[in-house]
């Protein structure tokens, strides 16, 4: 389809914005679902990711999105996280993570103390 002199993408035509551009002999020779999807992909990733981090800093009680928020977004997405594996976020941070076996272990004696004892005592 042409708009304007342009050759417009199926992304455009399908309603997922996008710049006109036509494609490369390299993709002519491709098949024009593999385009789409990366052209897809390419257009929806951001969208998701900003989602995401907006979501993050709500959490955080924040109106502002930093880079601190896209790393928690990122990290926390198995599909993101997968594709954004080898990516370093600058001053992102990294994800809050305590070793089990750092943690202090509770025993059975403590457990039982714990629920038979009242939290604090009664005033006569």
């Amino acid at each position: 389809m042409i708009s304007n002199g342009y050759v417009l993408s199926k992304a455009i035509k399908e309603g997922l914005g996008g710049a006109a551009r036509r494609p490369d002999p390299v993709q002519r020779k491709t098949k024009n679902s593999t385009i789409f999807h990366t052209e897809y992909l390419l257009l929806f990733s951001p969208y998701q990711v900003l989602e995401l981090a907006g979501n993050a800093a709500r959490d955080n009680k924040k109106f502002r999105i930093i880079p601190r928020h896209v790393l928690l977004a990122v990290r926390n997405d198995e599909e993101l996280g997968k594709l954004l594996h080898g990516v370093t976020i600058a001053h992102g941070g990294v994800l809050p993570n305590i070793h089990s076996v750092l943690l202090p272990k509770k025993t059975d004696k403590e457990n039982a103390e714990a629920t038979k004892a009242p939290k604090s005592p009664k005033k006569d």
